[in-house]
């Protein structure tokens, strides 16, 4: 039975993938830390235990998984919020180290790592011609 999904802060949660797919050493630590970290319920979970596949509200996809004789890590994804703030103090409360937010002309992004070290970026877009 997997773990209980930690409640969302309104804006903080992960809406979509601006960018996607990890490469793991290890797919069940990997399936935890997205759900219960980022608070992500896989959609498919492989039967032989090599990864999962996560469903976005917005339809997009991405996946965590162990290549048998490949890399063991790698990759870079941004995850899109609706308040960068809400979703930075959200994350690292649940344990994710996050950097600052910093503003672009086009969004706000804060830098972290999963287990492995690939890359998570929290992404904020700024509405248009703002």
């Amino acid at each position: 039975m997997p773990a209980a999904t930690p409640s969302a802060v309104a804006g903080a949660t992960i809406t979509g993938l601006d960018m996607a797919a990890y490469l793991v050493s290890d797919a069940a630590r990997a399936i935890a830390f997205y759900r219960d970290v980022l608070g992500l319920e896989p959609t498919a979970i492989d039967e032989q235990g090599r990864g999962a596949e996560f469903a976005l509200p917005d339809g997009s996809v991405f996946g965590v998984w162990r290549a048998p004789d490949g890399p063991t890590s790698g990759a870079s994804n941004m995850f899109a919020v609706a308040d960068i703030q809400a979703a930075v103090t959200q994350f690292r409360a649940r344990g994710l180290e996050l950097s600052p937010p910093m503003e672009t002309p086009g969004c706000w992004m804060s830098f972290g790592q999963d287990p492995d070290g690939n890359g998570i970026i929290i992404h904020q877009r700024k509405a248009h011609g703002g």
